[in-house]
């Protein structure tokens, strides 16, 4: 029993002897491993502070510049890192960890499938601009104007105030309504005139009175007659305004309806009221006429 117990001190001392001879040996490494991480580090920021101040102006977003920024960085820190390793002749070691990672890498990309495919959206995006820092949007049920943008998702501040954070999986695959990009936007206003009315003086009025809107591309206003009711001939009005945003999108629909109302009555164009038609059993025609004439 004590043969056995003074083996495995034996054992102990010699192991730990020698732990100490190789930390030993490998001190002179350590210092040269630490002095090349700390200027490594230095010069991986220098690179980084340098490509954001004079590349940044050559990506068409901020999103892509920042992303490619940081790339750079990461592949930076990542040479110094196999710098120092290599001093300590520990990059085989890491080299065999990093193939046994692989299979625990290939279950966690399907684990954040979801996270890789709004990252990839937004590098496409970022690429393809559909839309910008301030532009009036409309994704899904969501519109807005675009408060950022980031390589994950994008956020967007309804008119009512609320910020709406949008996956750009979901911005990348849905239909995706641009109101500012344009720069003008379309106007339809639908009504009605008397099958009696004098049809090309109620277009000529029209066209004259949308004239004055405030904002209105005149040129681009159109006005024709689309359709034949029982007592109403329908026209249609298709005037473009000089912004594509919502509030001055709303308040020239209300400027047009106000033109055109002052000018048909000005000119006498009267909107014929709408029929409605009562129909009644004929044996209790007495008693409904009788309930009409107390409701009047």
């Amino acid at each position: 029993m004590d043969l056995d117990l003074d083996t495995a001190i034996k054992l102990i001392i010699e192991k730990i002897e020698h732990w100490a001879t190789t930390l030993i040996k490998m001190v002179p490494n350590l210092l040269v491993a630490s002095v090349a991480l700390i200027i490594g580090i230095y010069i991986a920021k220098r690179i980084r502070r340098f490509a954001d101040n004079k590349f940044r102006r050559f990506f068409p977003t901020k999103t892509l510049a920042d992303l490619s920024i940081s790339i750079i960085y990461v592949f930076l820190l990542g040479a110094v890192g196999f710098i120092v390793l290599r001093i300590l002749n520990l990059d085989k070691t890491i080299t065999t960890a990093l193939a046994g990672a692989g299979i625990a890498g290939v279950a966690l990309a399907f684990a954040f499938q979801d996270i890789a495919a709004n990252f990839i959206s937004g590098i496409f995006m970022s690429l393809r601009r559909p839309f910008y820092v301030g532009d009036a949007i409309r994704v899904k049920e969501f519109e807005g104007f675009v408060k950022e943008m980031k390589i994950r998702d994008t956020t967007i501040q309804t008119y009512q105030g609320q910020l709406v954070t949008i996956p750009n999986k979901d911005v990348f695959q849905n239909a995706l309504i641009n109101y500012t990009r344009l720069g003008k936007r379309r106007a339809d206003v639908t009504g009605g005139v008397s099958k009696n009315a004098d049809l090309r003086k109620v277009q000529e009025v029209a066209l004259e009175a949308l004239k004055h809107v405030p904002n209105a591309i005149v040129e681009d206003t159109t006005f024709f007659y689309e359709h034949i009711g029982e007592e109403t001939i329908d026209f249609k009005i298709r005037i473009w305004v000089k912004s594509g945003d919502r509030v001055p999108y709303l308040n020239f629909m209300s400027e047009v309806i106000i033109h055109l109302s002052e000018a048909f009555k000005e000119n006498d164009i009267k909107l014929p009221d709408p029929v409605r038609v009562i129909q009644m059993d004929s044996t209790n025609d007495k008693k409904g006429l009788d309930d009409i004439k107390k409701a009047l």
